[in-house]
């Protein structure tokens, strides 16, 4: 019987866009001052999104630019909340949103190991026990005491994805980081995905890699403009969505 891990219903997220602009908070007092208000337009990143995730699955969200794709993440992972509608997670959420997201430039890769790892919500001592294992696993060894301002866009999510993974968490949201550093380094993450998928991990991933999406994923979203267009067989979602897109 499945288990609903993620449960979203009737997700509503809206945004206020200025319609003039406004460079500093004095700017927006003199207006405040001047009309009593800044007028703007509205404008609807998600649309009425309802989905249910279950425990175990490999999700897939795919669409265009625009779409609403991180937006539905970033709620997932609870950094930001719906205008309306309700957002349910059950679990232990490793979060992969953006590339070295938590990692502070000017400390070095053995610093933020700690930095982000405390973030996730590691203790101190687990850090410095799986501390060799994390930096095996990026394979960035011979740069660990290097400010991470100096590592590759490939090192730093190398680096971020092996705190984020190296518990197997209930949860995982993974944001396109997947399409970055080297072919061999993305299997050997897609390995470890998958082997904690085996033991309960749930899995949503956001990618335009449609390849990807196919081979791994058991279901996917497809959003368009702010609105699921189909929720089903990955497969039929990839094909439906290169349909529309005519990219065939």
């Amino acid at each position: 019987m499945s288990e609903p891990v993620i449960q979203a219903e009737d997700v509503v997220v809206r945004y206020h866009v200025p319609q003039e602009n406004v460079n500093s908070i004095k700017e927006y007092l003199v207006q405040i001052v001047k009309r009593g208000r800044i007028n703007s337009d509205e404008f609807d990143a998600l649309k009425g999104v309802s989905l249910t995730v279950n425990k175990g699955e490999f999700f897939g969200v795919i669409g265009s630019n625009g779409a609403g794709k991180s937006t539905l993440l970033k709620l997932l992972a609870k950094v930001m909340y719906p205008t309306e509608g309700r957002i349910w997670v059950k679990g232990q959420i490793a979060p992969l949103l953006a590339m070295g997201a938590g990692f502070h430039p000017d400390l070095t890769g053995r610093e933020n190991i700690f930095l982000n790892g405390s973030l996730l919500g590691y203790k101190v001592n687990e850090l410095k026990e799986r501390f060799d294992d994390i930096v095996d696993f990026a394979g960035i060894r011979d740069f660990i005491d290097s400010p991470i301002r100096t590592y590759s866009s490939g090192m730093s999510m190398r680096l971020a994805f092996s705190v984020a993974t190296d518990k197997k968490p209930d949860i995982l949201l993974v944001d396109e980081v997947m399409s970055v550093g080297d072919a061999a380094f993305q299997e050997k993450s897609l390995d470890r995905i998958h082997g904690y998928q085996e033991s309960g991990t749930t899995t949503v991933m956001v990618s335009h890699s449609m390849n990807r999406v196919k081979e791994n994923c058991d279901r996917a979203a497809w959003l368009d403009h702010g609105e699921i267009k189909f929720l089903g067989p990955a497969d039929q979602a990839v094909d439906l969505y290169l349909e529309h897109s005519n990219i065939r």
